[in-house]
């Protein structure tokens, strides 16, 4: 994810960032953010599911029997 960002620039990020909101802000945008990417998470899997669930529901094939074949439950003599 940081690939480009070496241990001297995510310090320096975190540097910004406590001074810009204070001690006391940033836990809570923390957790604001936590609970921002789990709902994110949560939707693009809800996505997924539906999505497999509708191609497993178009390669089903519905079969139609007539009506004397559900009345007629003997075996053929």
């Amino acid at each position: 994810m940081f690939n480009g960002i070496g241990v001297t620039g995510i310090i320096l990020i975190v540097l910004v960032a406590l001074l810009l909101f204070g001690p006391n802000k940033l836990p809570e945008l923390g957790r604001a953010f936590g609970r921002t990417l789990k709902e994110f998470k949560a939707g693009a899997k809800d996505l997924m599911d539906d999505d497999d669930r509708e191609r497993r529901d178009a390669s089903r094939i519905e079969v139609n029997r007539d009506k004397e074949d559900k009345n007629d439950k003997r075996l053929p003599e």
